[in-house]
């Protein structure tokens, strides 16, 4: 396998750090390099989750040591059991472990709770009865400092509103715990955070045990601390956090420093990569599920035949930065059609079929050719097609009355090439009462058996591809496009939903494929010769009933 399809992670910003942290020392003498991929089970992971995910798990792979999964479950709204479920299996499909290193937020909150009650015994928290709206006028801006009329509340008054708060005794918005920091910084996040409220809401780990909740810039130096994590690698949007991020591990009695270290997220073209957006198309029933082949998610990715080594060298190639860019979808494909060039089984299908009968080829009778699974891989193998007088062979290999430089099948046309099988040349039609096609018909020339291009015979005609008709399994085919017809759905005044391509999906449910498929079983890939890469839908395709989608085209638009 070529070394850029089997990729591992190669020197980059985020590496050079650690290296300098490791030859200095210091607090990071002698320890294990200790990652974390810390995602929120409010909904399934995503392409731009799968880089963050080669960069946490990566790193640690590349350092000889540790990456820990934890559910960021801080915000019940939203939160599910099926999210954590999901999240573990897409890790895992990516070939990915964290052994026994799996941790939920929550469980952590007691000891959140009390390392907040020591900030406000250090006079470095404060509970504040600001309303949203008065929270917001009262913010400043550049030139005006932040306000709070509760910033000096007493020690006491503070711990005992703060205990009734986790107590229950106070509604939804009513207080916040805030940090007390600097109300004039330039930074607006260190002008005195909120680092708990309240919100009266189901847990579903924790259940009804708590209706206060400690804020994601709070918990998240917190629980790193606790788990010995050495470096937080965190998206970019965190980089303004990083004050806070490191005034709470200053602050806190907590066993361990972690170092914060940002960069840049996966931009994507032609799609969304907001787990809101992505919510919003599921619960209208704009697509079938978080797992439609036409979605971003990993799930949806994997059922249209996308394969870990596919992403992982697309993560890779990638690079990572400090600069947000945006990624060609067409990259993505090639990364596909570049791995399953070399893995996939090649096959014939005909996805929009019509009848071709050899009129000259004996009735009853059949033959059977042996054919290469894939001319990449010497290690594939062969299999055997059945051939006889009635085929199948795409509508679109047949004119009538042909147009300039036409070179497929027409009456007394040039002579064509069935793949693998016999040079024909077609002899006419036939049409039903409405005047539509029925059946083609042609001649073999019998002295052409194998029908390939290594005998010698220069012919004008093309190279067509078919299936027995005697033989051949009917299946649906399912061809995607883009979900978008713009580029950046998200970006300016637009509203994403207007942006959805009513043409993303169409069914063709008359297909008919080689015998040899009747029994596949997802994820099994293949070339479809002429057509494309598919793969058995891993929902609906079953024996008798098989549907397959195609993952990626033959063409490859992406220019280096």
């Amino acid at each position: 396998m070529p070394e850029e399809l089997n990729p591992t992670m190669t020197q980059n910003f985020i590496h050079d750090f650690i290296d300098e942290d490791i030859a200095q020392g210091g607090q990071f003498q002698g320890m294990t390099v200790h990652t974390r991929f810390p995602p929120e089970p409010n909904g399934y992971l995503h392409i731009g989750h799968a880089k963050a995910i080669f960069v946490d798990f990566g790193t640690a792979e590349k350092y000889g040591g540790l990456c820990n999964l934890r559910m960021d479950d801080t915000n019940p709204t939203k939160e599910d059991v099926e999210y954590v479920e999901a999240i573990q299996e897409d890790i895992h499909w990516l070939g990915y472990d964290w052994g026994d290193r799996f941790y939920f937020a929550s469980d952590y909150f007691e000891k959140m709770y009390e390392y907040a009650v020591e900030l406000i015994q250090k006079g470095l928290a404060y509970v504040c009865e600001l309303t949203p709206e008065q929270f917001k006028e009262y913010r400043g801006d550049v030139n005006t400092p932040a306000r709070s009329p509760y910033r000096d509340r007493p020690v006491e008054e503070s711990l005992d509103l703060f205990a009734r708060m986790r107590a229950g005794e106070f509604p939804n918005g009513a207080m916040t715990l805030r940090a007390k920091i600097d109300l004039a910084s330039g930074n607006f996040n260190m002008r005195d955070p909120v680092i708990y409220r309240i919100n009266h809401m189901h847990h579903h780990r924790q259940g009804d045990k708590w209706c206060i909740y400690p804020m994601y810039d709070f918990a998240h130096p917190i629980e790193d601390a606790l788990e010995g994590i050495t470096h937080s690698l965190c998206s970019l949007e965190f980089e303004d956090h990083r004050p806070l991020y490191d005034w709470v591990i200053q602050n806190c009695p907590v066993p361990a420093k972690p170092r914060q270290i940002e960069f840049a997220r996966l931009g994507i073209n032609y799609t969304v990569m907001s787990k809101r957006k992505l919510r919003q198309l599921v619960e209208e029933g704009r697509v079938s599920g978080w797992d439609d082949p036409r979605m971003p998610t990993l799930c949806g990715l994997r059922r249209r035949g996308y394969t870990p080594r596919a992403i992982r060298n697309f993560s890779e190639r990638n690079g990572v930065s400090k600069a947000a860019s945006t990624v060609e979808y067409a990259f993505l494909e090639h990364c596909l059609r570049e791995d399953l060039n070399l893995t996939a089984q090649r096959v014939m299908a005909v996805l929009r079929p019509i009848k071709l009968t050899i009129t000259n080829y004996p009735e009853g009778q059949s033959e059977v050719f042996s054919v290469e699974n894939n001319p990449n891989n010497p290690d594939a193998g062969s299999r055997e097609i059945t051939f006889s007088r009635n085929l199948y062979v795409e509508a679109e290999d047949f004119l009538e009355t042909p147009v300039p430089k036409y070179k497929r099948l027409y009456p007394d046309g040039p002579e064509c090439r069935l793949k693998g099988a016999y040079l024909i040349q077609c002899t006419g039609c036939a049409k039903d009462e409405n005047g539509n096609i029925t059946e083609i018909f042609a001649t073999y020339d019998p002295d052409s058996r194998g029908g390939d291009p290594a005998d010698g015979r220069r012919v004008k005609g093309a190279t067509i591809h078919w299936v027995d008709a005697a033989t051949a399994v009917d299946a649906e085919v399912r061809l995607y496009d883009n979900l978008f017809t713009d580029a950046d759905p998200d970006a300016g005044d637009k509203n994403f939903l207007d942006c959805l391509n009513p043409n993303s999906l169409e069914v063709l449910s008359n297909a008919k494929v080689e015998a040899g498929l009747a029994n596949v079983e997802a994820p099994a890939s293949f070339q479809f010769l002429r057509q494309g890469y598919f793969c058995a839908d891993n929902r609906d395709s079953k024996p008798g009933h098989l549907v397959f989608n195609r993952s990626v085209s033959l063409k490859d638009s992406f220019k280096f």
